[in-house]
């Protein structure tokens, strides 16, 4: 039988109790209000409203209350599924989101356990959102699973949020096999798919995909036309990819859609131009904001942009001009200290770093101790590692390294060198360092030794490739390159290229290269290093005058350095290069980096 109409007392205590709900702010509140519902008897004749509550309790920002909500969960009898689904939401969103799904497999609830709810869509949405978070492509897995074995394939926003879940766990094939199998899908699942391949390993296809929707987005119902989460995704995968041409017609697209000054839009184009090189559109978008609607992300962006570029006064004058209603992050710190870093800027930094509003994590450590190490300030830099509150890692110790061998300091190198065997550290560049610190002293015994050590242990070279975009198209190159189309051409050219450098004073710096060989077989191996060959194409396939824009995966050496001003000095070029760590601009014999890099 169906429960009697409630009194008029009764409805009048719920909608009481009901208006109360929204003014709940602290733990007092909550359980004062939970209190209240178990002397009216509410609490177990009203299962919307404490569903409700339990929704509420388990969202808030208190620390104590998801606890508290978990309390109530397990207090009741028969939990209802919208009482599961409200402490699975909460988890999911928590610190800790993989106790969503020990909670969804019953493990949270007291033993023996109640009868467990039924689970419906929004459970597994709540769960696949957790094991997004936590990576956990199992757990994806198996929730997949159930979504089959409940039925709801048919759920739009549950299989969009699986396809996330997938994208997030690293596993594309999956991802893109999930999209590919909705009978319906709306904007959300382009969306998704998009951006899980852009920010995966997939940005070439994530920009395919992207071109796909854009062609045909008029025929597009509208449950699919694009929006400016769609271009934020697709402008992803051009600042991952440098691909500015791409990046020009996704903004395009953007004014198409009438979204080219939503903010998220923006922030993301200022993103995409500065990673693709091109500073000066980025600060366009960024002073084309108002100042009113500027976040935390603008100016983070912003600054980031400059500090790669080689602007760190710039960068900092910007950082000390943020609006007093927006607080810097860790973000910001970082992007601002590596300004400082980029540009020499050494008491800056430290000021920086000394008034730091956020607690210093390992990225800003390694900035700091890069900086002062640079600078020749060797104690300070060895210092500032030895009194963190945590172990240096890898990087740390290899930026000590790298600053031993600017300075000649073969003790200091030594000691680096040694706590990063003790780290487990097998990359060849800590041995070329360490060689070359010898080197630099005449102990070709010790570099010897290295070489030898460098045998046994079997290190192998990271291999270094360089891309540069040509007419919309990204040609990649690797060291000793002759699988391109046109390498004899690029030979060619960089014999050219020897020519009018050598007229320029040009000398090959020979000390990185790490081979028991003569000097002229180092001199070849320099010679076809992947961002020359890069830049000899960008020579032969674009018309005098026009900027070549080179992405390279390692930092770039010494010798490709100097040959890439006497380059810019000789055929009248800006040159552009991106490594991993930063952007070298190449003009009239000039680099954006002052050579301090």
């Amino acid at each position: 039988m169906p429960p009697p109409p409630p009194t008029a007392a009764a409805a009048a205590a719920q909608q009481q109790l009901e208006s109360l709900l929204p003014r709940l702010a602290t733990l007092s509140h909550y359980k004062q209000f939970h209190a209240r519902l178990l002397a009216s008897g509410h609490l177990h004749s009203h299962p919307g409203l404490r569903a409700r509550f339990l929704d509420r309790l388990a969202l808030s920002p208190n620390p104590a209350a998801l606890p508290h909500a978990l309390l109530l969960l397990r207090s009741l009898p028969c939990p209802a599924t919208n009482d599961l689904n409200a402490a699975l939401r909460g988890l999911a969103a928590s610190p800790h989101p993989a106790r969503s799904l020990l909670l969804l497999a019953g493990r949270l609830l007291p033993a023996p356990a109640p009868p467990r709810p039924r689970l419906d869509a929004l459970s597994l949405s709540f769960a696949l959102k957790a094991s997004a978070r936590c990576s956990d492509a199992a757990a994806t897995l198996q929730l997949h699973a159930l979504v089959l074995r409940l039925g709801v394939i048919a759920d739009v926003r549950l299989m969009t949020t699986l396809l996330d879940s997938y994208a997030k766990c690293g596993d594309l094939t999956s991802a893109r096999q999930v999209f590919d199998e909705m009978s319906v899908r709306d904007v959300a699942s382009w969306n998704a798919l998009l951006a899980g391949l852009a920010q995966g390993t997939e940005p070439t296809l994530a920009l395919a995909l992207f071109h796909r929707l854009a062609g045909s987005f008029r025929e597009l119902p509208p449950r699919e036309e694009p929006n400016e989460l769609t271009i934020v995704a697709a402008l992803s995968a051009c600042a991952q990819l440098g691909a500015l041409q791409d990046g020009m017609s996704v903004h395009e697209f953007a004014r198409t859609l009438g979204v080219e000054d939503n903010i998220r839009v923006c922030n993301a184009l200022i993103d995409m131009y500065s990673k693709c090189g091109s500073l000066n559109r980025a600060l366009e978008v960024f002073h084309s904001i108002k100042v009113e609607d500027r976040t935390l992300v603008s100016y983070n962006a912003t600054i980031q942009a400059l500090s790669m570029h080689g602007h760190g006064a710039d960068a900092l004058r910007l950082f000390d001009e943020m609006p007093a209603w927006i607080e810097p992050d860790e973000v910001t710190y970082l992007a601002v200290l590596c300004g400082c870093n980029h540009a020499g800027l050494v008491d800056d930094g430290r000021r920086v770093f000394d008034a730091m509003r956020v607690p210093p994590n390992m990225k800003h450590y390694g900035t700091i101790v890069d900086l002062l190490g640079r600078a020749g300030r060797l104690a300070e830099a060895y210092d500032t590692v030895m009194s963190m509150p945590f172990p240096a890692d890898i990087v740390l110790w290899q930026t000590l390294l790298g600053a031993a061998k600017m300075h000649g300091d073969v003790e200091l190198a030594e000691l680096a060198a040694a706590k990063l065997c003790e780290l487990g550290s097998n990359v060849d560049g800590d041995y070329v360092l360490l060689s070359n610190v010898y080197a630099s002293k005449a102990r070709w015994v010790d570099v010897g030794r290295v070489r030898d050590t460098m045998k046994s242990n079997d290190v192998r070279k990271v291999p270094g490739f360089s891309y540069t975009e040509i007419h919309g198209v990204m040609h990649k190159f690797i060291n000793g390159d002759k699988e391109h189309p046109s390498w004899r051409e690029i030979y060619r050219a960089l014999d050219d290229i020897g020519s009018r450098i050598s007229e320029l004073g040009y000398e090959p710096e020979t000390s990185n290269v790490l081979h028991d060989i003569g000097e002229e077989e180092k001199q070849y191996a320099l010679c076809y290093h992947s961002e020359k060959l890069a830049i000899a194409f960008g020579l032969i396939a674009t018309p005098p005058g026009e900027t070549i824009r080179v992405i390279k995966n390692l930092r770039i050496c010494g010798d490709c350095h100097v040959v890439a001003k006497l380059i810019s000095k000789a055929y009248g070029r800006v040159i552009i290069i991106r490594d991993r760590a930063r952007f070298h601009r190449f003009e009239d014999g000039q680099c954006s980096c002052r050579d301090y890099w």
